[in-house]
């Protein structure tokens, strides 16, 4: 099975850039696709970004488009979810996914593996 470790949700305000990490640890494989999701009270889980292995290639949510950027680190098997210009509306908690294989994919019933969750709160 693959873990997977969050960090980097904290407080901050409107404007303001904040950096996610993921770490994938356990039976790890050169195909685990790697994402995020995000998640508030009575809302479903929705698709932020993802990123494969190889290649790098990556998706992204329409609301977060030309906000976040979603990078890895394929020697530490960590993925950066760089955040920038935050809105109040993206206030949620948000979650490392991961997947067996190296296509990218927004549906987040196609990934096998979550993290516990991080809580990122933008005031305003």
């Amino acid at each position: 099975q693959v873990q997977l470790v969050e960090s980097g949700g904290t407080l901050v305000q409107a404007g303001d850039s904040l950096r996610l990490s993921c770490a994938a640890s356990g039976h790890t494989s050169s195909s685990l696709t790697m994402g995020w999701f995000r998640q508030g009270p009575g809302k479903e889980r929705e698709f932020v970004a993802t990123i494969s292995r190889i290649g790098g290639r990556t998706l992204y949510a329409d609301s977060v488009m030309g906000r976040f950027t979603l990078s890895r680190d394929n020697a530490k098997n960590t993925v950066y979810l760089q955040m920038s210009m935050l809105k109040p509306e993206d206030t949620d908690v948000y979650y490392c996914a991961a997947r067996s294989g190296n296509n990218p994919y927004r549906e987040s019933n196609t990934y096998d593996y979550w993290g516990q969750g991080t809580q990122v709160t933008v005031s305003s």
